[in-house]
């Protein structure tokens, strides 16, 4: 659904964390990172999705990875959030949808039989030059870690 694609320069990031603090792609250059987009907090696949990161953390650290997540949610909502599920990484609030957008994961949805706009989970891998090295559209949230671990 994303119009980005492997080897392209990742775009951007100007936004808060739950903390409302500064977040950038760039601190984060010389580092291979996990930019993964979900659609809300505290929701049964979101939840799935976090604690499966939260449980292979120290894997993804010991193989150069940082993880961070995006959705709309604000940073009251994601302070909560990592809270109850002791999550050890940022989570991007984008209430304005500028890193969505920018990431084009705003797409529309079907769901239970109706339409809406929203975000569509997807897993961006970034290298530490700043290059997309993967797009992952079929997240299994289960199984979030496996996946980026795992070659195509």
């Amino acid at each position: 659904m994303t119009s980005l694609v492997p080897g392209q320069k990742a775009p951007a990031i100007n936004a808060i964390d739950q903390n409302g603090e500064k977040i950038t792609l760039a601190q984060f250059k010389g580092k291979k990172v996990v930019l993964y987009f979900y659609p809300a907090d505290d929701t049964p696949t979101c939840t799935k999705e976090a604690c499966n990161f939260r449980d292979n953390f120290a894997l993804l650290r010991r193989k150069g990875y940082v993880v961070i997540g995006v959705s709309m949610d604000p940073p009251k909502k994601h302070q909560k959030f990592i809270t109850k599920y002791d999550l050890p990484f940022p989570l991007i609030a984008d209430e304005d949808r500028k890193v969505i957008d920018t990431y084009d994961v705003w797409h529309l949805k079907k769901f239970m039989g109706r339409e809406f706009m929203g975000i569509v989970r997807t897993t961006f891998v970034i290298n530490e030059k700043g290059i997309i090295e993967r797009v992952i559209e079929k997240v299994d949230s289960a199984n979030a870690t496996a996946q980026i671990l795992t070659p195509e």
